[in-house]
C-alpha cells in the first residue's frame, strides 16, 4: 500500500475542473470574437439598425416606422 504518496484523488477531480473550466472560457472568448467581428468594426448597432429591426418582427407599424426614421434624419442633420 502507497497511502500518502502522490497528489491523491481530489487533485486529480480539481485539476480536471479547472481543465475544464479553462477550455470553456477559451470557447467562450472564441465564440464572443466570433459575433464581434461578423458585426463589422462599428460594434454595436445604430438606431436605424434596431428601428428596421422592430419594423421586420412586426412590432412597430410603417407609419410608426416611417416617423421615427424621419426623426432620426432631422436629428442627424441637426448636429
Amino acid at each position: 500500500m502507497m497511502y500518502g504518496y502522490g497528489p491523491g484523488m481530489g487533485w486529480m477531480i480539481l485539476m480536471t475542473i479547472v481543465w475544464i473550466v479553462l477550455i470553456g472560457a477559451v470557447v467562450w472568448a472564441a465564440l464572443r470574437v466570433a459575433r464581434t467581428l461578423e458585426r463589422g468594426d462599428r460594434g454595436r448597432d445604430t438606431a436605424e439598425d434596431i428601428l428596421a429591426r422592430r419594423f421586420a418582427k412586426g412590432e412597430i407599424d410603417a407609419a410608426a416606422y416611417d416617423e421615427a426614421r424621419e426623426r432620426l434624419e432631422r436629428g442627424r442633420r441637426a448636429r
